[in-house]
């Protein structure tokens, strides 16, 4: 093989591997419009940077997830997050962390994270958890009973959720892969966004009368974050 063609195929090589691993940030809010002239951005993919010169322990530390969640609300149960809002110290590091308190027979409805996986670890109680894989693999439901000291994992985006299924209260404590994870609460979403959504759409994508629909969208869905 002659010289020349030896680098041009290096040359191609070295290309095609910048492509592989050269990849955008991962978003870390909901959207973020570009404007052309900064003066009038609000947000960044993220947050400024405070002057490491200015820095303290305290950014680093949260005080709180000691004290239980109120479960007295029709979900019976309570997200205690902290993420980079409340923690500023989360700011680039990718993690967050969760405390989920649960009433008796309390439930985390099903949800998705839109910017992380989560891995959940029960500390008291007994909780029926699962999560719903997407249409590539055919919708398919994996759930666990999990006890004391059991730890389960929801891939990124899945729709989940988590049920207790004892007779006294439980608490579980999550991580999850970014600094600002985002919530989607599946039925909050589809049936109390605002503006609704039109009844034509829901109508035909669940196969069921506009009465059902509009008696949903009259709901209040209560959020337990």
């Amino acid at each position: 093989m002659e010289l020349h063609q030896l680098l041009v195929i290096v040359a191609i090589l070295t290309m095609s591997s910048s492509f592989v691993t050269a990849s955008d940030p991962s978003p870390l809010q909901d959207f973020c419009v570009a404007v052309n002239n900064p003066v009038d951005g609000l947000f960044v993919n993220g947050k400024f940077c405070k002057n490491p010169n200015m820095v303290n322990a305290d950014d680093f530390f949260f005080y709180g997830l000691q004290i239980p969640g109120n479960t007295s609300n029709p979900l019976g149960s309570k997200v205690t997050l902290v993420t980079v809002d409340q923690l500023a110290g989360l700011n680039t590091l990718g993690i967050s962390i969760a405390r989920i308190d649960f009433a008796p027979y309390g439930l985390n409805p099903p949800h998705t994270h839109p910017r992380a996986s989560e891995i959940l670890l029960v500390l008291e109680g007994t909780l029926y958890v699962g999560f719903v894989a997407s249409n590539q693999n055919n919708n398919t439901l994996f759930t666990k009973v999990l006890n004391k000291g059991d730890v389960f994992v929801f891939p990124e985006g899945m729709i989940h959720f988590q049920l207790n299924v004892g007779k006294t209260d439980a608490i579980a404590f999550v991580g999850l892969s970014s600094q600002n994870p985002g919530v989607i609460t599946i039925a909050n979403a589809v049936f109390g966004s605002k503006p609704p959504i039109s009844l034509d759409v829901l109508t035909k994508a669940f196969q069921v009368d506009k009465d059902v629909i509009q008696y949903l969208q009259s709901q209040f869905w209560y959020d337990n974050n």
